[in-house]
């Protein structure tokens, strides 16, 4: 728990203000409650974790259950009305924003969205069902993913299409080497 804390620590610039690393040291804790082997000394951090989940979800409008598998140097880029069902799976270094959902397609029916690593998810995206969204993808503000997503690929719109990444010539990137469109979900 404690290295995955300082990894947030880093990801979040030393940030004590960032809202999303206050939902990290939360889901955190509620996954390393789960390493206590006797149960009955899991109680109490159980509890523990309940009232700082509720607290957390009150103050900055994320839901993380700690049933989510996230990836290292995972990342809340903007708070409120993140909703996040517990099946999903997210790989390393994936940026997430405000307005988000991501779980099930329909209700009663299990299977949520598995990410790569390196995906940039817009603010207001919707990613529901059980579905891959591979490696280095893009998904474009709003954009309402219901199908798998190929690697390196930008999804955008409603319902959203998928096209390949735009590779810039080496004469037009600001650092000689290839880079990819980032006009789908720029950082901020």
């Amino acid at each position: 728990m404690f290295e995955n804390l300082r990894e947030d620590w880093q990801t979040y610039d030393h940030d004590i203000t960032r809202q999303g690393l206050w939902v990290m040291c939360v889901y955190r804790f509620g996954r390393w409650r789960y390493t206590l082997k006797p149960s009955l000394l899991r109680v109490p951090f159980s509890f523990a974790y309940k009232v700082l989940k509720l607290l957390s979800q009150i103050l900055t409008g994320i839901d993380l259950p700690c049933e989510v598998v996230v990836g290292r140097r995972f990342k809340i880029e903007h708070f409120g009305g993140l909703i996040i069902s517990g099946d999903t799976v997210f790989g390393d270094d994936v940026v997430i924003r405000n307005n988000v959902t991501v779980g099930l397609r329909r209700t009663g029916v299990r299977g949520a969205p598995v990410f790569g690593n390196r995906v940039d998810i817009g603010a207001g995206a919707v990613i529901l069902g059980p579905i891959h969204i591979g490696d280095d993808v893009s998904i474009g503000a709003n954009a309402v993913v219901l199908k798998d997503v190929p690697p390196d690929s930008i999804a955008v719109g409603v319902p959203a299409t998928v096209r390949p990444k735009k590779k810039q010539p080496e004469s037009q990137s600001n650092t000689g080497k290839e880079r990819t469109d980032a006009s789908v979900a720029p950082s901020p």
